[in-house]
């Protein structure tokens, strides 16, 4: 079902403003964009390119960010969105691109994630968060990066 353009807007909000707080590595502030019994399902990347891991709750979503510690820098681009539901419950499709820039030997390496998020939605006191989101790689590129903002 087609949500009101509204709603549409306030959930790119909201997948945005994830992108965002990540890359600016705000990661209480990502917790709070879900739920209080949100579930995130990640892959482990590079073995595993389906999600596989589970993590619960605020708490989770915050252990989730920790694994980004070894990460110089990252910078998400939202590339598609699509939004369903109805009332205080939606979906979304979303297709994006994540540069993760790694440093290891004085080097740096850009590994680029070509993802995609199926998450749900629930709208409550708050406005519109994450109940649901699934992240799977469609593909991995790693390429050298000749210099990294640090």
């Amino acid at each position: 079902m087609t949500l009101p353009v509204a709603d549409q807007w306030e959930l790119s909000g909201l997948v945005h403003r994830y992108a965002g707080y990540v890359d600016a590595r705000r990661f209480d502030e990502v917790a709070e964009l879900f739920t209080p019994d949100a579930e995130l399902i990640l892959p482990q990347p590079p073995d595993h390119l389906e999600p596989c891991v589970r993590h619960n709750g605020h708490a989770g979503v915050r252990a989730a960010m920790s694994a980004l510690a070894g990460v110089t820098r990252t910078q998400h681009g939202i590339v598609g969105e699509f939004y369903t539901g109805a009332g205080d419950v939606a979906t979304g499709a979303i297709t994006g691109v994540a540069h993760h820039w790694i440093a290891h030997d004085g080097q740096f390496t850009d590994h680029v994630w070509y993802l995609r998020y199926s998450d749900v939605y629930r709208r409550g006191a708050q406005g519109w968060r994450i109940a649901v989101r699934t992240l799977s790689i469609d593909a991995i590129e790693s390429r050298p990066a000749r210099k990294v903002r640090t």
